[in-house]
């Protein structure tokens, strides 16, 4: 069995990175100094804030939905590949470490979205929870910012779309049952393999894989539609795991999937290539080298139309085994459309009409 090293317990990052912008920053000489700001065992930091607004319009065409909504800034789930590190640095905090440690609670969250609700010049369209980190982060089982997002959107009748490596989400299902029922609502599942000892290492506070074909399964049967993501695929390290995730998923009544390969912009790639070295000594370099030729030469990259799906041999490999795990093992017609039409911005006025 593969030993994984872990330096920092409970985090998926080992580092701190520095952030591009910031005019100056600590470095450690030493590692084996004992100085208070590298500190990277201590507590989840919470901290709250109140935006002036909630919904962010989606520009990126690799998107399906127009519009997303992140309840938080970081995330506790402390999955070492993830795209929204580098967003924490415009805080003014690292990518690394900090990322997993100081949490932005956007308190006022409910407020805003009812506003929005309420504005006369809002068009409907679906919402994603989340674009950028996880809207059933540990964290929201204690502030329950996600739910009362879920519950304004059945009180307006407005669809909304959630993707999430957390059973959690089942604390809302009945929630999500009502808004089945009007199709409001598309559950999807981020599943990134099979093996334990990996997650462990890799995504290291989310929830286990047997939780998470679990929640499938739960979803499922309260017909709720829910579908799967494997995302990222990392050539040498859970490609392999396909099949077995969409057999897997399909038998726990999954109806739709979908994939990225992992790319690592920004500081991403330093705080990859740290827990890779550390973890794969033997093969880092041949798992680094597929990801840069998944990506044209380079791990870095952020060209529409191609960053999610990479390019060259391998991406093609791994587009095929995707193709024939899909079609081999989920035979369900996917024929969910949210629905727009009952969306209305004046419950009040609503309400009256009915007499």
């Amino acid at each position: 069995m593969h030993q994984y090293i872990t330096t920092h317990k409970g985090r998926g990052a080992q580092i701190n990175t520095s952030n591009k912008f910031t005019a100056s920053y600590y470095t450690q000489s030493h590692a084996e100094a004992i100085d208070d700001v590298f500190e990277t065992d201590k507590k989840t930091e919470v901290i709250f804030t109140y935006p002036k607004s909630i919904i962010n319009k989606l520009e990126s065409k690799d998107v399906g939905l127009e519009y997303s909504l992140n309840p938080y800034q970081g995330c506790e789930h402390g999955c070492t590949y993830c795209y929204a590190r580098n967003s924490h640095e415009y805080w003014g905090y690292s990518a690394g470490i900090d990322f997993e440690q100081k949490i932005l609670v956007k308190q006022n969250i409910s407020e805003l979205l009812e506003k929005q609700f309420k504005s006369k010049n809002y068009v409907v369209k679906p919402i994603m929870l989340s674009g950028n980190t996880d809207c059933y982060q540990p964290l929201e089982k204690k502030y329950e910012l996600t739910k009362k997002v879920l519950q304004l959107c059945l009180k307006y009748k407005h669809p909304v779309g959630i993707i999430t490596k957390n059973a959690l989400v089942l604390r809302d299902l009945e929630l999500l049952k009502e808004l089945a029922q009007h199709d409001l609502v598309k559950v999807v599942i981020s599943i990134t393999g099979t093996d334990e000892h990996l997650r462990l290492k890799l995504e290291p506070r989310t929830s286990t894989y047997a939780q998470r074909f679990n929640t499938l399964s739960q979803l499922s049967k309260n017909r709720v539609p829910c579908g799967i993501m494997i995302a990222p695929i990392i050539p040498g390290i859970n490609s392999f795991e396909i099949p077995k995730i969409m057999d897997l998923a399909s038998k726990a009544g999954a109806t739709s999937a979908n994939y990225t390969i992992v790319r690592l912009n920004g500081a991403i790639g330093e705080i990859f290539k740290d827990w890779l070295t550390k973890n794969f000594p033997d093969r880092a370099t041949k798992i680094w080298n597929q990801i840069s030729e998944a990506h044209g030469g380079k791990v870095s990259d952020s060209r529409p139309g191609v960053r999610m799906r990479g390019e060259g041999k391998i991406a093609e490999s791994i587009k095929q085994l995707f193709t024939i795990s899909k079609t081999g093992y989920m035979k369900q017609e996917d024929n969910f459309k949210f629905n727009t039409s009952l969306f209305s911005s004046n419950i009040f006025n609503g309400q009256l009409n009915l007499f």
